[in-house]
């Protein structure tokens, strides 16, 4: 039931009915709910659902998924709801999916509804109810809206709704001021604008209300530190409001006799104290000629972007209100990333509120042949920068630590420390006083208590990285170039120090075109050597991180480097702790310890929960490795996942024979099919980049288990309709079975290859293959084989539309599957011979054969079969005219081959059920079956289905006298 269900967006994704809490699943099914509930009442297309949760690299499966995150949603909102009960809740239509709910049972629509009745009310003149539904509103709030959910849709989602509630805020200034209510609102106002400090018309509101408070000059500097910080950060000039409200505040002043000299207000911030309190660990004298360093490293003159990442930093140093600095601002990233010449760029610019000083050291943390520093190493260069005579450094940690903290109390000094190898090795400079603050790049993460802020440093994005290449080699050659240029950014995967490389290259060489140098980086052997320039080279950056994990001081460091290194061995676009731990031979928790060290390393990526992936650079050099024990570790890699999908496709479906040997592996853990299902479309694609590997290789062993990998993803790939794939990796396992003299393989491998042959039309070469399988099942002896084989043929047959072919095959594989009491064949002798009469145009000879094979179907709990008769048996009852009896069968069939996941047979049920409808005078419900057929995939590239789908589109638009929602 739909009534009293409420959502929240406005924080976490929630739901409840009445006071009880929905279970919304995973991350993407809240996703996926989000979207939906943001449009409540409205229906949303299928390609709008996928474009949100996953962008422009949405996998293969998306739609599939999506099936599954909507049925998930309907079980959570209704779990008493029948199995042929339409959804209340969440609908399905032409135009795509409906949460059937009311605004206010969606927080963002709430609260969306509560700003636009205060709008109106201060339009009204009425600023006390204004007021009180914009606290209402912003009462809804229970932190980052969407917070956790991932995808496009959130992320946009998310920034406007902060902008809502943002004007929001505006809205309720406003008011207040209006209501005379100046000290609240400025309150509040400083603190929006220490949060938003470019954000202008909230300036507008803090200078007004500081210019009603009496209070002028900071109106003014508010002004003036508005002004600096547009002019310094954006090159901006403050617009137009702005610009009014400063002369406002200029008009203010009526005396005219000089200049303004205010009592101090409580309000005012506190000032840092103008001079040194006293000292305990150098004389007055010594005290009296300290140094004032200046040791920042030059900023680099062709620094480009980062503007989000500049504000954030300086806003850490260089507050805008002058309250004292951050302590501790970590800037970290993976090697190449830009870290230090960021930290140089905002040193630079934060400089001037530390006149005390800029002490700057390479902590050496990851520099090739050369040991990092000590704590103590680095006290002492600043302590000797500070004017401690060197004589009088500490020798003793603890004692160094103190008098660095004595030489900073009541200054105010910049300190860089670059290249930090962690946070053992600065730990003890950690604690400043107040005025002072650390800005440290470190190629690792660091936690580092509340006083800490950290940047994650990103690679760079397409504008920022094409705007480097452009000053670093002329912005006529890249703008000559576009897409080889765009390539260039792509193949250097953002990094600045790759990029850098890269324009230097063709700066000294202005006869190469843009091209040419892509054409050299797209020689994956030659990759890393390409990018090599004077002293920068990125194999050296990635070497010098490997190296210290290699030569770190703990196990974990140890045992990451050495996963670095094995998963260059093993070519699949990511990865899990579990595969890992089959690469390395170690314990799930070891494996997982090793994998988030590289992360926190910043030599891998998490692409997604307890998934982690290596970029192509990373990737490059981690394959030069050579790590010992490799090859055993590819094959205990190889054979987790043969073991797993072997036992992913029987729990799957348990009546389909499972074609791949058993491998000696612990599989990945699965109880349901449901479970089995969801494991192999997340880790289709890495299945399938595995066994590629291992069917190229030379190796046997290796090949062998390629053999065995794509075998076992068989019974997933038909469901899923992944022809190309079947047959690219069938083709090669055919190749290795034959060169290592395995008929039984190769007869196997000849008969997937003839099914997705037979998929794309090709029914001459699918019928070459079965009859080599035919030969290959009577030489072996292989019965079982020859049942099968013979049934293919008739399936064959009846996907080219040669039913007088089928119905011999069919009839020859009844009697064989009988003989040796092989019931799978049996329903799919039953099955084709049904199909056969079916296109042979005797639907009233189908009935027997398709019944039959249905009944046993349900007595053995063969759901896949029994979905694929009763679509026949509704297509038997359409030739005979009889539609009433036609509707069960494709309405029972619908429900399991939606569960089933064959998407084949749903197109094939869904043209069905639409032309059931028509035939039952409903046009309207016809419509909606070719419409969810279409947004399925359509005919998924098989000519036959595209051509029936083409047809029926025209039948249900000539039965509703206009155009259809969708056309293939």
């Amino acid at each position: 039931m739909r009534e009293g269900i409420f959502i929240r967006l406005l924080g976490a994704v929630t739901a409840t009915q009445g006071s009880q809490p929905i279970d919304l699943g995973p991350a993407r099914q809240r996703a996926a709910l989000a979207i939906l509930a943001s449009a409540a009442a409205r229906p949303v297309p299928m390609d709008q659902v996928v474009a949100g949760i996953w962008g422009e690299r949405a996998p293969r499966h998306a739609e599939q998924s999506v099936y599954t995150y909507i049925a998930g949603l309907r079980r959570a909102f209704e779990p008493h709801r029948g199995r042929r009960e339409p959804s209340r809740v969440l609908a399905g239509s032409s135009a795509g999916y409906v949460l059937c709910l009311e605004p206010g049972q969606v927080d963002t629509l709430w609260f969306a509804e509560r700003v636009g009745e205060a709008h109106r009310a201060q339009h009204a003149g009425d600023d006390r109810l204004a007021l009180h539904l914009l606290d209402q509103s912003l009462d809804m709030w229970r932190g980052t809206a969407l917070s956790g959910l991932p995808g496009p849709f959130a992320e946009a989602e998310r920034a406007r709704l902060e902008d809502r509630r943002l004007a929001a805020i505006e809205r309720r200034a406003e008011a207040l001021l209006r209501l005379g209510r100046h000290q609240e609102a400025t309150d509040e106002l400083r603190d929006l604008t220490r949060r938003h400090p470019l954000r202008e018309l909230v300036r507008e509101l803090l200078m007004t209300a500081l210019l009603r408070s009496g209070r002028r000059a900071e109106a003014l500097e508010v002004y003036e530190e508005g002004r600096l910080l547009l002019a310094e950060e954006l090159g901006l000039s403050p617009g137009e409001g702005l610009r009014r409200c400063h002369e406002m505040v200029l008009r203010a002043d009526t005396s005219a006799q000089g200049p303004e000299a205010p009592a101090p207000e409580s309000g005012t911030p506190a000032r840092g104290p103008e001079t040194p309190g006293p000292r305990t660990d150098i004389s007055v004298e010594a005290e009296a000629h300290t140094l004032v360093p200046h040791q920042l490293p030059r900023p680099l003159t062709e620094f480009v972007g980062r503007v989000r990442e500049t504000l954030r930093l300086k806003e850490r140093l260089a507050p805008w209100d002058e309250s004292p600095p951050g302590p501790l601002v970590i800037i970290s990233g993976p090697p190449g990333v830009g870290k230090s010449a960021l930290a140089a760029h905002v040193s630079h610019l934060a400089k001037d509120r530390f006149p005390d000083g800029q002490l700057y050291v390479n902590c050496r943390g990851a520099t090739p042949e050369l040991p990092a520093l000590t704590a103590l190493d680095v006290l002492g260069r600043f302590l000797r920068g500070l004017g401690v005579p060197a004589q009088s450094v500490p020798a003793d940690l603890d004692e160094a630590a103190a008098m660095w903290r004595s030489r900073l109390h009541s200054r105010r000094v910049l300190a860089l420390l670059d290249d930090a190898a962690d946070l053992r090795q600065i730990r003890p400079l950690l604690a400043v006083p107040f005025g002072s603050a650390l800005l440290v790049t470190s190629r690792e993460s660091m936690s580092w208590g509340e006083d800490a802020y950290q940047l994650e440093l990103a690679r760079m994005s397409q504008a920022e990285a094409t705007t480097m290449l452009a000053k670093l080699a002329g912005a006529g050659r890249m703008a000559a170039e576009t897409e080889e240029t765009a390539r260039l950014v792509r193949l250097c995967e953002g990094l600045p120090l790759a990029l850098r490389i890269a324009g230097a290259r063709l700066a000294s060489r202005p006869d190469w075109s843009v091209a040419g140098l892509t054409a050299r980086l797209s020689d994956e052997r030659r990759r890393l050597h390409e990018l090599s320039a004077g002293d920068l080279a990125v194999r050296s950056s990635l070497s010098a991180s490997h190296t210290a994990l290699e030569r770190g001081p703990r196990p974990v460091d140890r045992l990451a480097a050495h996963a670095l290194a094995l998963l260059g061995r093993l070519h699949v676009p990511e990865v899990t702790a579990e595969a890992t731990g089959a690469l390395l031979a170690v314990p799930l928790p070891e494996a997982e310890a090793a994998l988030e060290r590289l992360v926190d390393a910043h030599l891998i990526d998490r692409s997604g929960p307890a998934r982690y992936q290596l970029h192509d650079l990373v990737r490059l050099f981690a394959s030069e490795l050579s790590p010992a024990g490799d090859r055993e570790a590819l094959i205990r890699a190889l054979s987790y996942y043969a073991a797993s999908a072997r036992l992913a496709s029987h729990v799957s479906d348990p009546h389909r024979m499972q074609l791949a040997r058993p491998v000696d592996a612990a599989p990945h853990s699965m109880t349901t099919p449901e479970e089995a299902r969801a494991w192999l479309y997340e880790e289709e694609t890495v299945l399938s980049a595995a066994a590629l590997q291992a069917l190229n290789s030379s190796d046997d062993t290796i090949a062998g288990l390629g053999v065995n990998l794509a075998f076992g993803l068989k019974w997933h790939q038909a469901r899923a309709y992944r022809v190309a794939e079947t047959l690219q990796l069938n083709t090669l396992a055919l190749q290795v079975s034959e060169r290592l003299g395995d008929e039984a393989s190769a007869l196997l491998a000849h008969d997937h290859i003839a099914n997705s042959l037979r998929m794309t039309g090709r029914t001459d070469e699918a019928v070459a293959h079965l009859q080599a399988e035919l030969t290959l099942a009577g030489r072996l002896g292989d019965t079982f084989g020859e049942m099968r084989a013979l049934g293919n043929l008739a399936g064959a047959c009846n996907s080219g539309e040669r039913y007088e072919e089928a119905l011999p095959w069919a009839e020859r594989q009844l009697a064989l599957a009988r003989r040796i009491d092989a019931r799978v064949g049996m329903r799919f002798a039953l099955l084709s011979m049904g199909s056969a009469h079916l296109g042979a145009g005797r639907p009233e000879n189908a009935l027997a054969p398709l019944r039959e094979g249905l009944a046993d179907a349900q007595e053995a709990g063969d759901t896949h079969h029994e979905a694929q008769l009763h679509i026949a048996l509704g297509e038997a009852c359409l030739g005979m005219d009889d539609p009433e009896h036609a509707l069960p069968h494709f309405l029972k069939g619908h429900d399991l081959i939606t569960v089933d996941g064959y998407r084949i047979g749903l197109l094939r049920c869904l043209i069905g059920m639409s032309r059931t409808y028509r035939m039952l005078s409903d046009p309207d419900r016809a419509l909606a079956c070719v419409s969810e057929a279409v947004a399925a995939g359509g005919g998924l590239g098989h000519a036959r289905w595209e051509r029936r789908l083409r047809d029926e589109q025209a039948a249900v638009q000539e039965a509703r006298g206009s155009a259809p929602v969708h056309r293939v």
